[in-house]
């Protein structure tokens, strides 16, 4: 990875902070417009995965949308000069304000979630005067096989609706003048490695398109989500995801009329892999039980996933003294137990001020940071301006 090429030059800086290599994200974007263009598939960047305004702006050069789960979102992707017509709004609560400015953009289209919310857009956008563009996010009912908590596409989640309310929702669309459907959604889940499932995220698609088809519908764009994950384990060995079987399978299994659009939001897999969480160690010592815990200077404020979803990330000690290596516990600052980020880790042993490098932090690392304990945010340093 990058750090451990150009340590000289990241012990200038003040810790912990996010390192960001360019290069790598470049290619990992021309990689995904390469393989979903093959095919004419259109890709819209999930900003919930990090939405540093210098990852949001290599995304739209390389000429992605936008997909948004806030109405702070749509506007910071208006204002970073994504235009509305490349943005799609998800998210299971919109508030009415957000609705609002988002009708007032004439955004690309809503990914509704539910009879009540299409409901409500429709009695706001009749009171501007609007039609308002929605897809139906449908819940296909279909195991994601990833952890519980990123998993949205079963049929107990809180997110979509309900196959067995198709119906249901169907004969209600006539009555809401001001909501025109051209599309359907579907989200299964994130960080999503068993590529099958997505064979069968595609027949599923097959049918729900059809009865829709049959039943009317005339319905321009198919929205399958996103979900690719990345090797956490052995990030060295993927740094650039294999976009070319992920897009394919869609190609083989997904069988809609070729007139529709098919669009898809990447988050993960286009920005994990660039981003390193760099940190020092603060102090060293002995548990009772004996085991070694490095504490270092980044915590689950800047990085929550190893606290919130016990994720792995690798970690590597960019500045060994020495060729003895050691089991560590590597944890955080902050008064909580679950600040660790691994446990009985093999490294080179740690020394007060060595740099350590978490890797593939470029996704849901700084975008879930926050200032508990009064913690400052951390900053950014991209690879180019070094």
């Amino acid at each position: 990875m990058l750090s451990r090429k150009i340590t000289d030059r990241l012990v200038a800086y003040s810790t912990p902070f996010y390192l960001y290599d360019i290069d790598l994200l470049r290619n990992t974007l021309q990689r995904a417009v390469e393989e979903s263009s093959r095919y004419g598939y259109k890709i819209h960047y999930a900003l919930k995965a990090n939405f540093d305004p210098r990852i949001l702006q290599e995304a739209l050069q390389a000429g992605l949308g936008v997909d948004c789960v806030s109405g702070n979102e749509v506007r910071y992707a208006i204002e970073a000069g994504c235009p509305a017509s490349g943005i799609v709004y998800a998210g299971v609560g919109k508030s009415d304000k957000e609705i609002l400015y988002s009708l007032e953009q004439d955004i690309f289209a809503f990914n509704c979630e539910s009879r009540h919310e299409l409901e409500i857009i429709n009695e706001l956008a009749a009171g501007m005067g609007k039609v308002a563009r929605v897809a139906l996010r449908i819940n296909p009912d279909v195991d994601p096989m990833t952890h519980r908590y990123i998993s949205t596409g079963q049929a107990e989640s809180k997110f979509g609706i309900s196959y067995k309310e198709i119906d249901e929702v169907a004969a209600r669309l006539p009555e809401l003048k001001n909501v025109e459907v051209v599309g359907l959604h579907f989200h299964i889940g994130s960080q999503i490695r068993e590529l099958r499932v997505f064979e069968y995220l595609s027949l599923r698609v097959n049918t729900l398109w059809k009865w829709f088809e049959e039943r009317g519908f005339k319905l321009s764009h198919v929205n399958l989500g996103g979900g690719l994950g990345i090797d956490y384990d052995q990030p060295e060995s993927e740094p650039v995801p294999d976009f070319a079987t992920y897009f394919s399978i869609f190609k083989e299994y997904l069988k809609i009329d070729s007139s529709i659009e098919v669009h898809f939001e990447l988050g993960r897999s286009l920005v994990a892999q660039c981003g390193e969480l760099i940190s020092r160690v603060l102090y060293n010592k002995t548990t009772a039980g004996g085991k070694n815990v490095a504490i270092v200077d980044a915590s689950m404020t800047e990085l929550i996933r190893p606290a919130l979803y016990q994720a792995y990330h690798a970690i590597e000690n960019l500045t060994p003294g020495g060729m003895e290596e050691k089991l560590y516990t590597i944890a955080g600052t902050v008064c909580e137990s679950s600040d660790i980020f691994a446990r009985d880790i093999c490294l080179p042993e740690l020394r007060r001020g060595d740099l350590v490098s978490i890797k593939s932090a470029g996704a849901y690392g700084s975008a879930m940071a926050s200032r508990y304990n009064l913690h400052d945010l951390p900053g950014s340093v991209y690879s180019d301006s070094l």
